[in-house]
């Protein structure tokens, strides 16, 4: 049934052929230039840079803005940014490249070319293949596991993969679709199983140099680069994503155990290289290729389909009538024509990719802040131009709605923390203390000082802070590093007023999903087998 509703949208959308003859080549908008820039200090984002590609040529490469507020250095077309998910196109292009050398297949069960791997569920384990690793449809809830490696982790890559047996899933297997980053750092691990090369330097190798993307990286070399985009957050107007835009410590990142699902660098003009080559379907300026039709067509082909997101007031006429999962990729109609796309976001940067398959027109657009609603915007201006539909102004729109989410959102917690019940904690403070341990995170620390509790996330770098009484028996983080999305504990007591289990969830109501507290379940590790 799936399969019969998948074809039946691709059908209302077909794919462009490569090879089929060229049209005429589209500039940008008129004034776009003026207009993007305007944009930028409207909203009040550092630096943005912008690929444009039609018809296999390079119509725009350009940076606008600085690659970090106070300092004099521009953004240009040569200026690296994190791009987040994004990446996870480059994995299941490495992927690919293995595939079609037949080292592996898609449909290859990931227990036989891994060993040790190992889901919750047996059944699961047996029969995940590596297809399934890239489709969101493991059974995984939302964002599952994240804080393995965010917002840092002391844990290598190989143990994070480990420990994924712990997870117990939140829906059966292939029922449904709930977007996940861990298992694509399953798939980084699979790559060096496979190739004995690190994921990273195989996708260095055989993805970025192979298509010329030479500036681009996959890891920490991108800090030998002068030339690279700092990262900056909104933190102190009582949420992350209000308040006064701030440079964050471009060092302090995401673990780089979950980089093949969203650890590339790249800038506009090595984003307008890959955005050639997906168009083209895998082939290189030269005539050679990096992957195959064959692979291109699997990566390009929708495997699960994803729940449609209302959108908001206003733009209404930009919901697609379907919203489609591929290998790194998703698939959606833009006022009735097929778009293949992927968004991405880490701590101080956001990214679209966007490629127009039918009109040959790819873009990417590239952003050193959180400010989701100037790319978003942007995308949604230049699917107009290029579709050639009545120019409308998203961002302006994506802007109001913005302030609106997060003005309810500082209301409703306004609201909750101006409220608590004048009840607990049932306990003397010092029996809250010990040492909790979760089977896949691992352990965390309470402590009695002068100043009160603290905790203390041990898998994770300078995650620690003051536990502040909340009601009941939940306290708050406040955590000593304000860039941390703090969380409600909850201490749960059995009938004898010993602590039995710790639970969490992030107070504020608009966190990002890789911040799951709730999917930890904390026990007092002295009483563990």
């Amino acid at each position: 049934m799936i399969s019969l509703i998948l074809a039946a949208a691709l059908q209302a959308a077909p794919l462009a052929a490569v090879g089929a003859a060229a049209g005429p080549v589209f500039q940008p908008p008129k004034g776009f230039d003026a207009h993007v820039e305007q944009l930028r200090q409207k909203v009040g984002a550092p630096g943005l840079s912008i690929a444009i590609v039609d018809e296999g040529q390079t119509v725009l490469a350009k940076g606008w803005g600085v690659r970090r507020l106070g300092a004099p250095e521009k953004v240009d077309a040569d200026t690296l940014f994190m791009t987040g998910s994004t990446g996870k196109a480059f994995t299941t292009a490495a992927l690919a490249t293995l595939v079609d050398a037949g080292k592996l297949s898609w449909d290859d069960k990931v227990a036989d070319r891994l060993p040790g791997f190992q889901m919750y569920d047996p059944w699961v384990t047996r029969e995940m293949t590596v297809r399934d690793l890239l489709v969101h449809r493991s059974g995984l809830g939302l964002g599952q596991g994240d804080l393995l490696f965010v917002p840092r982790s002391n844990i290598p890559r190989a143990e994070a993969v480990r420990r994924l047996r712990y997870l117990k899933p939140a829906t059966s297997f292939r029922s449904g679709y709930a977007y996940d980053n861990v298992l694509y750092m399953v798939a980084g691990q699979l790559i060096e199983a496979v190739s004995g090369q690190t994921w990273e330097d195989y996708t260095r190798e055989h993805v970025l140099v192979a298509a010329g993307m030479t500036g681009a990286t996959t890891d920490g070399r991108r800090f030998q680069i002068a030339n690279r985009a700092q990262p900056h957050a909104r933190m102190d107007g009582g949420l992350r994503g209000a308040g006064t835009q701030e440079v964050l410590d471009e060092r302090d990142e995401l673990s780089t155990a979950a980089a093949p699902a969203g650890g590339m660098a790249v800038s506009a003009n090595d984003m307008a290289k890959w955005l050639k080559l997906q168009l083209a379907h895998g082939a290189l300026p030269d005539g050679k290729r990096l992957f195959s039709e064959a692979q291109h067509e699997a990566m390009w082909r929708p495997e699960v389909i994803q729940p449609l997101d209302k959108v908001p007031p206003g733009m209404e006429v930009t919901k697609p009538t379907y919203s489609l999962y591929a290998l790194g990729w998703e698939l959606q109609d833009y006022r009735g024509t097929q778009i293949v796309w992927h968004s991405g976001a880490v701590f101080g940067f956001k990214t679209v990719v966007v490629l127009i398959p039918s009109r040959n027109v790819g873009f990417s657009i590239e952003l050193n802040s959180e400010d989701g609603e100037l790319p978003r915007g942007l995308m949604n201006e230049l699917l107009d131009h290029y579709l050639d539909l009545k120019p409308e102004p998203w961002t302006d729109r994506y802007i109001a709605y913005k302030k609106q989410l997060v003005a309810g959102a500082l209301k409703s917690l306004d609201g909750v923390q101006a409220k608590p019940a004048g009840v607990g904690p049932s306990l003397p403070t010092a029996k809250y203390a010990g040492t909790y341990a979760d089977p896949w995170y691992g352990d965390i620390a309470v402590t009695q000082g002068p100043d009160g509790l603290r905790i203390d996330f041990k898998s994770t770098p300078r995650m620690a802070g003051k536990l502040e009484h909340w009601q009941y028996d939940t306290f708050i983080t406040r955590f000593d590093d304000k860039a941390l999305e703090p969380a409600y504990v909850t201490f749960g007591l059995d009938a004898d007023g010993a602590v039995e289990r710790v639970t969490m969830k992030p107070v504020s109501p608009i966190a990002d999903f890789s911040w799951d507290y709730q999917d930890l379940l904390f026990t007092p590790k002295a009483a563990r087998p």
